[in-house]
């Protein structure tokens, strides 16, 4: 059996975790930060505060949050940062297959970026791809959801909201976000949804071939009509639906996926063979 801690237990992320890893064939300790205020000592998930002692004798190490840096010098396993903002100089996430043999640590990968990478093993035929990617809050995770909720009890209160947990006004509010150089054709647009992305592609056939399905590979589900921001949150698969032209040279693909799912649930199962 996988044994394992999760390091910022209490957060959104954490939480996930911890979840998803106990319901596979995994040990987990949960750990904070630091030392635990009163409401994560009480709350549902017993999570203990950060020990060297607490690491000794597992496989591996999962960041959701940032430990004091003393906590895991020397530790002989594996480690996996899957925080909002990792180390860029730690190899990514393979997009397939199992952790890497030689690796100590490895980052996470975007959830856009894996989701970007299935678009071949659904569509045959494919070339150009370009569109806009409507974005939900959950990608800043805790300080995402208290942001949203702080920011759209001060407007339906006639206030002005409060910026300083997010950086922009997003109640009530879709955001666009200009690309970034050299990024692709993909168009960022922040949405006041807590879960659910989705990405609208335009897609053109590769010269000379015709566009047309290909049979959902695993935790893919085609659907009958576009999937909204809702079914997206409700759902453990990602969602697609593709309306084709009729010459079959271009289409429209939706693409609805939870960020979390599929930006770090996912990935972390596979890479740790427990899928």
């Amino acid at each position: 059996m996988l044994k394992l801690a999760v390091i910022g237990a209490q957060t959104l992320l954490g939480r996930e975790l911890v979840s998803a890893l106990e319901a596979r064939d995994a040990s987990v300790v949960p750990l904070s930060v630091g030392a635990l205020t009163v409401e994560e000592e009480i709350g549902d998930l017993v999570v203990f505060a950060p020990s060297k002692l607490l690491l000794e004798g597992l496989d591996a190490v999962i960041l959701a949050d940032t430990p004091d840096l003393e906590l895991l010098e020397g530790f002989p396993g594996r480690i996996l940062d899957l925080r909002p903002e990792p180390e860029a100089r730690i190899e990514a996430l393979p997009l397939a297959g199992p952790w890497p043999q030689g690796a100590k640590s490895l980052r996470g990968r975007p959830a856009l970026e894996q989701v970007l990478a299935l678009i071949p093993s659904l569509l045959e035929g494919v070339g150009e791809v370009g569109g806009t990617h409507l974005r939900s809050i959950a990608w800043l995770g805790d300080r995402g959801l208290e942001g949203l909720v702080e920011q759209t009890l001060a407007v339906l209160n006639g206030e002005d909201p409060d910026l300083a947990k997010l950086g922009y006004r997003q109640a009530f509010e879709a955001v666009p976000v200009t690309p970034v150089v050299g990024k692709g054709r993909l168009m960022e647009i922040r949405m006041p949804s807590f879960h659910g992305d989705l990405l609208i592609l335009q897609v053109r056939a590769a010269e000379g071939q015709t566009l047309s399905k290909k049979e959902a590979p695993l935790g893919v589900k085609w659907v009958e009509s576009a999937p909204s921001s809702r079914d997206v949150a409700v759902s453990a698969d990602l969602l697609a639906y593709a309306d084709f032209s009729n010459d079959g040279k271009a289409a429209v693909l939706t693409l609805g996926f939870d960020p979390v799912l599929w930006g770090v649930l996912r990935p972390t199962m596979r890479v740790f063979g427990l899928m």
